[in-house]
């Protein structure tokens, strides 16, 4: 069983057992538990139900593994001929996190 979900603007395929990388904001519970209800996909071998959004009654639940932060970005804005350079950088707050279950 695999679902489509989306959280923080991206679209992650997901399966049991998986661990992926989202952005922070979310809810976390008191067990360390995460609800992702935008779940926009479920597929079980050959029934796909697909949401217009979403699928209505749909819920993945994930436990946070880890708070991490990604890779740095680095930003390079330059004019030529000018003598304008600026140099800065980002690094994203990110969460990793298990699927454990995907209830449809």
């Amino acid at each position: 069983m695999f679902a489509v979900i989306e959280t923080g603007g991206k679209q992650y395929r997901v399966q049991q057992g998986d661990v992926i990388d989202v952005e922070r904001g979310l809810e976390i519970g008191d067990d360390g538990s995460v609800e992702l209800g935008r779940v926009l996909m479920v597929g079980n071998g050959d029934d796909l139900s697909v949401g217009a959004p979403t699928v209505d009654g749909a819920m993945v639940r994930a436990s946070v593994v880890d708070e991490i932060r990604g890779p740095k970005v680095r930003v390079f804005k330059f004019k030529r001929r000018k003598g304008y350079r600026r140099k800065t950088g980002h690094r994203q707050d990110l969460l990793r996190v298990r699927i454990d279950e995907i209830a449809s």
